[in-house]
């Protein structure tokens, strides 16, 4: 086939992250994300986790070479306009994704840097976090820590937001090129977002909490939003002001649905888009 007998592309968005059997969090909620956004989605997983609503009952982490396979498959014949990386659980997980950024010039990479799971299960090694750091932060556009992980990362509790404002500088000199740090954890009827940009600049965003039990899969599902948007063209503070419209509205759709005997997913379908055309580059 030639490309004279096309005239569109899907805007495409790939996930490298772990697999949830219980479909709320993780591969299963990026590509519902991405599909309801209207994005063609792909895959890279990189371990399958034995899950549901109440927690993680085991890993098993797929072998670096299977993983390097997969990202070459995708981007080689298929290509991507963005990627969304999340759960990375082992040192040579997180040096396989670095390398393949290089290798294939990858472009509008949101990194969710995922460590404990909604029930507590930690979901990284130690040594991966630094290796985390130290190749994938340079690597991003952006950066998805919510409080815990941003904690975890700096080394110090983060109580309020000047904790979180001091925190983001911190991710942004350890190498990070933009951070969206996450403030869902304080307490307060107001849930605070910090975004702070390349070259400093700040950008608070705040609204009413929305009280849920379902909160599963919520990082995961902003991280794959803010790429999808950024597939289909916005820049970043527009994906970022999107995305968390987006997870807002599927939240609250969610609120109400019983799924499992824990914390259940959102409502990644509450609005869904016909999947977008671009013009074939």
């Amino acid at each position: 086939m030639t490309d004279e007998m096309f005239e569109f592309e899907y805007p495409r968005v790939l996930s490298i992250a772990g697999s949830d059997s219980g479909g709320g969090a993780g591969i299963q909620a990026d590509l519902k994300t991405f599909a309801a956004l209207g994005c063609y989605g792909m895959t890279a997983i990189t371990a399958l986790t034995a899950q549901n609503t109440q927690g993680v009952r085991a890993i098993h982490g797929v072998p670096p070479d299977m993983l390097r396979q997969q990202i070459d498959a995708v981007v080689e014949d298929i290509g991507l306009h963005a990627v969304k990386i999340g759960m990375l659980h082992a040192p040579e997980i997180v040096h396989t994704v670095a390398e393949a950024i290089d290798r294939h010039a990858l472009v509008n990479v949101v990194l969710d840097p995922v460590m404990v799971a909604t029930s507590g299960a930690v979901l990284i090694e130690n040594p991966a976090i630094a290796a985390l750091v130290r190749e994938l932060f340079p690597r991003a556009d952006l950066v998805t820590p919510n409080l815990d992980e941003a904690a975890l990362l700096v080394g110090r509790p983060l109580n309020d937001e000047r904790d979180m404002e001091a925190a983001a500088h911190d991710l942004l000199a350890m190498g990070a090129r933009a951070v969206l740090l996450k403030g869902g954890h304080l307490q307060g009827e107001v849930v605070s977002d910090l975004l702070l940009m390349p070259g400093g600049a700040l950008t608070w965003m705040r609204a009413p909490r929305i009280h849920s039990a379902n909160t599963h899969g919520t990082g995961c599902t902003l991280s794959s939003a803010i790429a999808a948007r950024l597939a289909l063209g916005a820049s970043l503070l527009d994906a970022v002001q999107a995305a968390r419209a987006f997870v807002r509205a599927a939240l609250e759709a969610g609120a109400k649905v019983r799924t499992g005997a824990g914390s259940g997913p959102l409502n990644h379908g509450h609005a869904p888009r016909a999947m977008q055309l671009l013009p074939l580059r």
